[in-house]
C-alpha cells in the first residue's frame, strides 16, 4: 500500500493567502486588466494549474484581493492607534503616489471597480463604505454612530481625490502641491 503525503493543516489556507496577497498586490500596481491568472500565479511562487483549486475564476480571486488589500490599508495607515494626523500625513504622501503596490485600493484602483463583475463591484462597494466608516473613526473617534458625517465624507473624498490627482499629474511638483493642499484642507 502506498502511502499518500497529506499537506499538514491550514496548507490549503496559507497557500491561498499567499495567491491573495501577491494578486492584491500585482493589481494595485498594474491596474484590474494588467496581469493575467499565469501572471499572479507566478507571483505567488506557483504554476497556473492549481489556480482552480483555490478560486472558481479570476473575478473571485480579484474580489478577494481588493479585500485584503482593504483590510492591510485598515490594519495599517487607518489602525485604532494611528492619531489622524499621522493617517493624512501617510495617506497623502509622496510614498504612497508613488506605491500603489502598497497603498489603498480605492486610490488605486477605486475608478476601475465599477466597470467589473458584479463579485468584483461587491467587493469594491464593501471596500469603499469600509473606507467612509475608517474616515468617520479618525474624524469623530468618540461617537458610536452608524451613518457616515458629511465631515467624514469631504475627507474621504479629498484624501482619495488627491492621490488619484497626484498620481496622474505627471509633474511631482504639482503632485506635490495638490497633496500638501489636501493634508491643509484637511487639517484646517
Amino acid at each position: 500500500m502506498m502511502d499518500i503525503m497529506r499537506y499538514p493543516d491550514g496548507h490549503k489556507e496559507e497557500v491561498r493567502e499567499r495567491i491573495v496577497r501577491a494578486a492584491s498586490e500585482a493589481l494595485r500596481a498594474s491596474g484590474l486588466a494588467g496581469i493575467g491568472i499565469p501572471a499572479l500565479m507566478k507571483r505567488a511562487g506557483l504554476t497556473h494549474g492549481g489556480f482552480y483549486g483555490y478560486f472558481p475564476d479570476r473575478d473571485a480571486l480579484v474580489a478577494a484581493a481588493v479585500l485584503s488589500a482593504a483590510s492591510e490599508t485598515a490594519q495599517g495607515v487607518f489602525a485604532e492607534d494611528v492619531p489622524i494626523e499621522e493617517t493624512l500625513k501617510r495617506y497623502l504622501s509622496e510614498g504612497h503616489v508613488a506605491h500603489p503596490e502598497g497603498g489603498c485600493i480605492v486610490a488605486a484602483l477605486g475608478a476601475e471597480g465599477g466597470r467589473q463583475a458584479a463579485p468584483v463591484r461587491r467587493a469594491f462597494a464593501e471596500v469603499a463604505r469600509g473606507l467612509l466608516g475608517l474616515v468617520e473613526k479618525k474624524v469623530h473617534p468618540e461617537r458610536a454612530t452608524r451613518g457616515v458625517s458629511d465631515e467624514a465624507l469631504r475627507l474621504a473624498a479629498t484624501m482619495v481625490g488627491a492621490v488619484v490627482l497626484a498620481r496622474l499629474v505627471d509633474d511631482e511638483g504639482l503632485a506635490r502641491r495638490i497633496l500638501r493642499a489636501a493634508r491643509s484642507s484637511a487639517n484646517g
